[in-house]
């Protein structure tokens, strides 16, 4: 067996990502819901040991293999950590998704945004990625495969004068994923993003849990380009 593992399952209710966000708790359990019906062990990342624990049941009663493992994402030590862990319990990861959901501090105004305002944006949008990718790569190298999946809101492709910590951020993160979509290419690795730029809700067309969770599941089997929207971008 071989795992998916999800970094940054969201605790709120309602998470959309159009003001910059990642991934709410409704993609994340979809995501791993989608993945571990597929065969794929199931390993959950974030702070809460409680919401992990009542996610980790929840995929349970649906029949798959899965496992929390608490870590946070500005912490590179407790990442991974976890993620270490996640391999050992349920074998090497093949799949990583990075969707955490940005803290609501960093959408400041960028004429109030000062330098010291984005260290954590950056720790949370590049530092994050950075420690996941370099854990999990040798991993993926002897599998021979391996899929790297990136959730953004639409700042990350349109910058927002309101929220400049998560523009400047997505952006750097944005860049650090095409990277790797081009270095890791001829590896039979494959890095994608998929731009989310309308809230998540169960009734959207484009944009609910279990239709973004298709979305991810086919960048991971079709493998085509790096950038990918949920919906076109409104003008």
């Amino acid at each position: 067996m071989t795992t998916f593992a999800l970094v940054g399952v969201g605790v709120g209710v309602g998470v959309g990502v159009g003001a910059g966000a990642g991934a709410g708790p409704g993609l994340g359990l979809a995501g791993a819901r989608r993945f571990g019906a597929a065969g794929h062990g199931v390993a959950l990342i974030a702070r809460s040991t409680e919401h992990l624990a009542h996610l980790t049941d929840e995929l349970r009663r649906d029949g798959i293999e899965a496992r929390g493992f608490p870590a946070d994402v500005l912490d590179p030590a407790t990442l991974t950590a976890a993620l270490h862990d996640a391999a050992e319990t349920l074998g090497p990861v093949e799949i990583l998704q990075y969707s955490p959901v940005p803290r609501a501090d960093f959408m400041k105004p960028v004429l109030d945004t000062t330098a010291d305002d984005l260290s954590d944006p950056l720790a949370f949008s590049v530092k994050g990625p950075v420690t996941c990718v370099n854990t999990v790569l040798p991993g993926m190298r002897a599998l021979g495969r391996g899929t790297l999946l990136f959730v953004n809101g639409g700042s990350a492709v349109r910058p927002h004068p309101e929220r400049a910590g998560t523009s400047i951020a997505f952006a750097a993160e944005s860049a650090y994923a095409r990277m790797l979509h081009d270095a890791l290419a001829a590896e039979n690795i494959h890095a994608a993003q998929l731009i989310v730029s309308g809230a998540i809700r169960p009734d959207a067309e484009h944009s609910s849990p279990q239709v973004l969770a298709e979305r991810l599941y086919a960048l991971h089997t079709e493998r085509g380009g790096f950038r990918h929207f949920a919906e076109p971008m409104p003008a």
